[in-house]
This record gives structure tokens, C-alpha cells and sequence, in this order.
């Protein structure tokens, strides 16, 4: 399989989860640092970027957080606005499954949803770092 057949993957499998589930507006894979790897539909290329910077930073510190003060492997982050959610799980090695709701979703359900479907990306899902892990590449 193709690089870009497996985003088209991704991306079927986003769509799907953006129109099944209620509450749902955006959904992206992004790599741990911040690239977007693949989007729903309805997520202009430029929101796709600003969105997966934004949770590939989120994911960062909350996994920093975890370090430094020994709670463990981040599970979730949930950021709760005015008007919406932001949600963010590890999805495959090197990847964050990133998703935005509306206002009022069921928490449980989201957490659920999300949780299946990276099951199901499964086979679709390894985006290597850029640089080797504790360095930046520079020789």
C-alpha cells in the first residue's frame, strides 16, 4: 500500500467518524511533531496545519507533565473552551489522533469513538520522527 493510499484511508475513516458521530466537527492525524498526516474533509489545509501544531503541543506538554511529576503515559487531553472541545489520544507509534466538537458532546462517547477507530487505523498508522529520539539529527 501507498503512502497515499493509506492517507486516503486515514482520511475515508476521519470522514466517516466526522458524520457518525454526533458532536464531531474535525478530525486529523497528526505526527508527534505536529505534521498533519491526515484530515476530514472539511478542514482547509491551513486550519489541518494550525490545528496539528496545536495538539502536537498539547500532547507535548501534557506527556512532559506526566514525566515530571511521574504520572505515567498520557491516556488523553481534553481541552474544554466556550464553544467546543479539543481531544487529543496517541494513535499508532508516532501519531496523535486529534478531534474538535462542538460545545456539548458526551465526553464518554467521544473518548470511546476515538479510542475505536485508532483500533481500526491501526494497520495505517507509523510516522517515523524526523530526528533520532533525545536528538535533533545534526551530525
Amino acid at each position: 500500500m501507498t503512502q497515499t493510499d493509506a492517507t486516503g484511508q486515514l482520511s475515508w475513516l476521519l470522514d466517516n467518524l466526522v458524520e457518525q458521530v454526533e458532536h464531531v466537527e474535525q478530525a486529523l492525524i497528526l505526527s508527534r511533531d505536529g505534521l498533519v498526516v491526515a484530515a476530514s474533509r472539511g478542514l482547509s489545509r491551513e486550519d489541518s496545519e494550525h490545528l496539528s501544531a496545536l495538539a502536537a503541543g498539547v500532547q507535548s506538554l501534557a506527556r512532559g507533565t506526566g514525566e515530571h511529576f511521574r504520572g505515567g503515559k498520557v491516556r488523553q487531553t481534553i481541552i474544554e473552551m466556550e464553544n467546543a472541545f479539543l481531544f487529543v489520544i496517541a494513535a499508532g507509534r508516532g501519531t496523535c489522533l486529534a478531534v474538535l466538537t462542538s460545545a456539548d458532546p458526551n465526553v464518554g462517547v467521544i473518548a470511546y469513538e476515538m479510542a475505536m477507530l485508532v483500533r481500526r487505523m491501526g494497520k495505517y498508522l507509523a510516522a517515523e520522527p524526523r530526528f533520532p529520539v533525545g536528538g535533533i539529527g545534526l551530525e
